[in-house]
């Protein structure tokens, strides 16, 4: 008997939603001043990790005939859906200068992607106050 494959697995398909809780960990963390910096820039990158290969976002690559681009589920805003054509041409986008511009458009195209993407920025900017001493104000 086939079973689909969120039912298989372990959490019922909520492993991939690992990164929501780094992130409200990541918060607690800024909120507790008693957590160090190596821990928050720790949570940092693993939400960012989870953002750019795992947060679950539509694909958005160019399909013919269809000028929003591919809507199949994709994981992280790095990677394409299921189809190997759609993950090599989003990560071709960040490397060829016309289509730069096309990537980051697609970063804020549905509400999933904005949200993906503005943790993404969050954490990126939490790590590296993390990370550079002197720069947060007490």
């Amino acid at each position: 008997m086939a079973t689909s494959g969120a039912r298989g697995k372990r959490w019922g398909g909520l492993g991939q939603w690992w990164g929501v809780l780094a992130g409200a960990l990541l918060i607690a963390a800024w909120i507790n001043s008693a957590a160090g910096p190596a821990v928050v820039a720790g949570l940092s990158a693993a939400v960012l990790l989870w953002c750019f290969f795992q947060a679950p976002v539509t694909c958005g690559a160019a399909v013919r005939g269809r000028a929003d681009g591919c809507r199949n589920n994709a994981a992280g805003l790095l990677l394409g859906c299921h189809i190997r054509q759609h993950r090599w041409q989003k990560l071709k986008m960040l490397i060829l200068r016309r289509q730069l511009r096309a990537f980051c458009s697609g970063l804020f195209s549905d509400g999933k992607a904005a949200i993906v993407t503005l943790a993404g920025l969050g954490s990126f900017v939490s790590g590296l106050v993390a990370l550079v001493p002197g720069v947060v104000v007490h």
